[in-house]
C-alpha cells in the first residue's frame, strides 16, 4: 500500500525530511546541472527535489500515482503543475521529456517493469532518468518512521537488472543519506554525508541510479517466398499425325505446311 500524499508532505516538512531533500537535490544538481531549457517530469512524490529546477527548465511537471493522491504544486499564485495519474498509463505523449526523476514510486509499484516501461515511453531518445530507491543495506529501509521504510528496497545489481529489463541502460549510480533516520540527528546530516561516503559507503540510506533510453534500429527480417512459374493461359496442342482421306470422310484441314514433292 502506498503512503498517502499527506504523510509524504508531513515528512518533508520535518527536520529529517528537509535533510533528505537537501542531500538528494544536491545529487540531481551534480548530475544534470540546472536543466536549462529542458522538459522535466517528476514521478511519484519528487516535487521536493525538482523545485529548484523550475527557474531554468523549460517545463517541470509532476505525476503522482492515484493510490497515493495528489497535491497542488507548486502552490501559491503559480499555476498548478501536478496531475493524478495511473502508474501504468502516464497521460503524456511519447518521447516528451528530457529528464525524469522517480522518487517514492518504484518501491511500492505493483508491476515495476510495466511502470518503468511507461517511463521509457515518455522519455526522449536522448533523455535521462534518475531512479531513487531505498538501499537494502541502509538503515532507512529498516524503519517505518520514514516513507523510505515502506515497499521494496533494492541493491545496486537488482535495480540495474530491473532497469535493463525495461530497456533503460544504467549509466551511473551514487548513494546518499548517511545520517541515521532519527529526527534529532538531522542537524548533523551534512557531517554524516561527508564521512559516510568515505568510511562506510555501503550503508547509505538511498540509492540513486541514472539510466538512458535504449533505442534500436528495426532491421527487416528476410522471409522465404515461393517463386511461381508463369503458365500460359492457352497451351499449344501437339501436332497431329497426318490422316489418310477416304472417299466418305470429310476433307481434313491441314495444320502444317505441305511438304515438298520429290521430282
Amino acid at each position: 500500500m502506498r503512503r498517502d500524499v499527506l504523510d509524504l508532505r508531513r515528512f518533508y516538512a520535518s527536520d529529517l525530511g528537509r535533510a533528505a531533500r537537501a542531500m538528494v537535490s544536491r545529487k540531481l544538481e551534480e548530475a544534470w546541472g540546472d536543466a536549462a531549457g529542458l522538459d522535466v517530469l517528476a514521478v511519484g512524490y519528487a516535487t521536493p527535489f525538482v523545485a529548484p529546477l523550475r527557474d531554468r527548465a523549460r517545463r517541470v511537471v509532476a505525476a503522482m500515482p492515484a493510490q497515493q493522491g495528489v497535491e497542488v504544486w507548486p502552490g501559491g499564485e503559480a499555476r498548478n503543475l501536478a496531475t493524478l495519474t495511473p502508474e501504468d498509463g502516464l497521460p503524456f505523449q511519447n518521447a516528451l521529456f528530457d529528464r525524469i526523476v522517480v522518487v517514492h514510486s518504484l518501491e511500492e509499484s505493483q508491476d515495476p517493469v510495466a511502470f518503468l516501461r511507461e517511463v521509457w515511453r515518455v522519455l526522449a531518445p536522448t533523455g535521462r532518468v534518475i531512479v531513487t530507491v531505498a538501499s537494502r543495506n541502509g538503515l532507512w529501509a529498516n524503519t517505518e518512521r520514514t516513507p523510505f521504510g515502506h515497499g521494496r528496497p533494492y541493491t545496486r545489481s537488482q535495480l540495474a537488472e530491473l532497469l535493463r529489463e525495461a530497456e533503460l541502460e544504467p549509466a551511473g549510480w551514487t548513494r546518499a543519506l548517511y545520517v541515521p533516520p532519527v529526527g534529532w540527528m538531522a542537524g548533523w546530516a551534512e557531517g554524516f554525508e561527508q564521512a559516510g561516503s568515505r568510511l562506510w559507503p555501503g550503508f547509505a540510506g538511498l540509492l540513486l541510479m541514472e539510466a538512458v533510453k535504449q533505442t534500436f534500429a528495426v532491421k527487416p527480417k528476410g522471409t522465404r517466398a515461393r517463386v511461381r512459374a508463369a503458365r500460359p493461359a492457352l497451351a499449344p496442342s501437339p501436332a497431329a499425325a497426318p490422316v489418310s482421306r477416304t472417299p466418305d470422310a470429310p476433307p481434313h484441314r491441314e495444320r502444317l505446311a505441305p511438304s515438298r514433292r520429290r521430282s
